[in-house]
């Protein structure tokens, strides 16, 4: 977390708030969040540098520079991308580990509590290895049905394995493959391979109806994901498994089984339902 949502909602933010600022400083609290450049590396390569692009690949924000570099920023756990218009308190800048100034006088902060989270200065050949890496998105409108079914039903693992990997299916993780699961009324431990057609198309069916309704939703906040304004994501009032183990099945009202079993992390399903 953030996953794809809540990282599509940063980056849509920011491509309107600061595309086409121009960058007059950099300051670095906390250097152990830094990659492919260190403080110094990163402040020559910003300044005076003007922001062209933001946009969202699998769980990064990339933030393109008309010099051609990329600051590619992974939030991991409890990283956000905010934007000041004002000095921060003290407090707010407690978590704070990099700050660039924009030329009319707002901050945008990397904000990240137990810095998990990464910020990266890459060149187009550096990212284009990164993005060669990545899986397919599942929003894009090239991804088939019937190559989704080649891509899922081809590993061993258990399919909500699969649907987090993301050099298969770039972009989802924990909260979306539950849900998603769970909407097409597949158990999570089941074998991709073991899936029909059938199966794999309606849930690629399932996968993108709530993707797409986690970004209208600006995505899920538990605790520390902020869109870049800070304001909270709204979906997980419309989440029907994830987080909700012990309670009823919205469609049978049996049980749903939370375990630690398939992953090693929070899997919520229904014996009923899902097969």
């Amino acid at each position: 977390m953030p996953e794809l949502p809540e990282t599509e909602t940063i980056a849509r933010d920011l491509q309107a708030a600061i595309t086409g600022a121009s960058i007059t400083g950099v300051s670095v609290a906390k250097r152990d969040v830094l990659r492919h450049a260190d403080a110094a590396k990163l402040r020559s390569a910003c300044v005076g540098a003007i922001v062209t692009r933001c946009w969202r690949r699998a769980k990064l924000i990339v933030i393109e520079l008309d010099t051609g570099d990329r600051i590619v920023v992974q939030p991991r756990f409890t990283g956000a991308l905010l934007i000041d218009a004002a000095p921060l308190s003290p407090a707010g800048r407690q978590y704070t580990a990099v700050t660039w100034a924009l030329s009319d006088g707002r901050q945008l902060r990397y904000r990240d509590v137990r810095r998990l989270g990464t910020v990266a200065l890459m060149s187009p050949a550096e990212f284009a290895a990164v993005d060669a890496a990545l899986g397919i998105e599942p929003l894009d409108r090239t991804l088939s049905a019937d190559r989704f079914s080649v891509l899922v039903r081809a590993p061993r693992q258990a399919i909500k394995k699969v649907l987090m990997d993301q050099h298969v299916i770039a972009g989802v993780g924990n909260i979306y493959a539950n849900e998603t699961l769970w909407l097409a009324r597949i158990d999570p431990s089941r074998a991709g391979r073991s899936l029909s057609a059938v199966e794999s198309g309606r849930l690629l069916d399932e996968l993108r109806a709530v993707l797409t309704a986690a970004i209208s939703a600006r995505g899920t906040s538990f605790r520390d994901y902020r869109d870049a304004s800070g304001g909270r994501g709204a979906f997980g009032a419309q989440l029907q498994a994830y987080g909700r183990a012990g309670l009823p099945c919205p469609r049978c009202r049996r049980r749903l089984i939370g375990t630690h079993a398939i992953d090693g992390r929070a899997t919520v399903f229904c014996a009923e339902c899902q097969r």
